[in-house]
């Protein structure tokens, strides 16, 4: 198994492989939560060693709630991953994020029900902080990025509330206006529990959030379809692999330290000393450190 690959990039809708990928293995890995999504891709872009994980699969055949949140993570942690690059699509709830525009969200508001969002418990207890869930040294690398990038007709917005709900189907209007008023920036499927997990993981998050659509609330534009979020994230896929690229090299020319990466010091109650042998082989990737 290949390790050391400090640089991570998750793959959503309509993003399945990265292009430029050279030296390309692929590894199917088990954890002790499961397989992931899919094979994880490891290869160099540029040079930079980088792994890649289609969150629904290369063949996108996993609805939001089948997602393997913890095993994903768990896989991308084995490799050495610490700087971890969500790509997702999603629908705009303001009238100045336009479709086609990428979202930069500092926050998230989980509205999602049937999901494991934890590594820890049967044994052993942390409590991480999410008041700050996004990394904001990893979130100004992406936004420079996107700037070296000079993308022209589109913009991108930094900060803002990701709201997460459940799917498979999109929201009805009166939730959609119900997330309007909770303050939420765009709309999604994906990113939770995958941002907690990532933490306990001890990985500096980021999401890259790519607008397809203003969801059902806005009086003069249509409702989401699927047909309509995967034409434009046909449009900007090839933007969004841009950013990446440029982030990637950033990260590559100067890992810089995140809150992220020691976020079980303060967060561990259980001593992993302390946990049965079979939990300390279970969480081995998240606690070794720590004994």
């Amino acid at each position: 198994m290949t390790d050391g690959i400090a640089i991570g990039v998750m793959g959503g809708s309509g993003l399945y492989t990265m292009e430029g990928l050279t030296d390309v293995q692929e590894h199917v890995v088990t954890t002790p939560f499961g397989a992931p999504s899919d094979a994880i891709l490891t290869g160099k872009l540029n040079g930079v060693p980088v792994a890649f994980l289609a969150r629904h699969g290369r063949s996108h055949s996993l609805i939001p709630t089948e997602i393997p949140f913890r095993a994903n993570i768990y896989a991308l942690k084995t490799l050495g991953v610490r700087y971890l690059m969500s790509v997702s699509a999603v629908g705009s709830m303001k009238e100045h994020i336009a479709p086609l525009d990428m979202v930069l969200p500092d926050q998230f508001i989980d509205q999602t029900r049937q999901r494991q969002n934890t590594f820890f418990g049967q044994g052993a207890v942390a409590h991480v902080s999410m008041a700050d869930p996004v990394c904001n040294v990893l979130g100004g690398v992406m936004a420079e990025a996107f700037a070296d990038a000079s993308i022209d007709g589109i913009s991108l917005h930094r900060g803002g509330a990701y709201v997460c709900i459940e799917g498979p189907a999109f929201s009805p209007r009166a939730e959609s206006q119900v997330f309007r008023s909770m303050g939420a920036s765009v709309i999604g499927m994906t990113n939770m529990p995958e941002a907690r997990l990532a933490r306990e993981a001890e990985m500096a998050y980021a999401t890259l959030a790519l607008v397809t659509d203003f969801d059902c609330w806005h009086p003069h534009q249509a409702c989401v379809t699927a047909e309509l979020a995967i034409a434009n994230l046909r449009v900007n896929a090839e933007r969004a692999q841009q950013v990446l690229r440029g982030a990637i090299a950033r990260l590559a020319r100067d890992q810089p330290a995140s809150p992220a990466h020691n976020a079980l010091a303060s967060a561990l109650v259980t001593p992993p000393a302390a946990m049965a042998p079979a939990v300390q082989e279970r969480l081995q990737a998240l606690v070794a450190r720590y004994r």
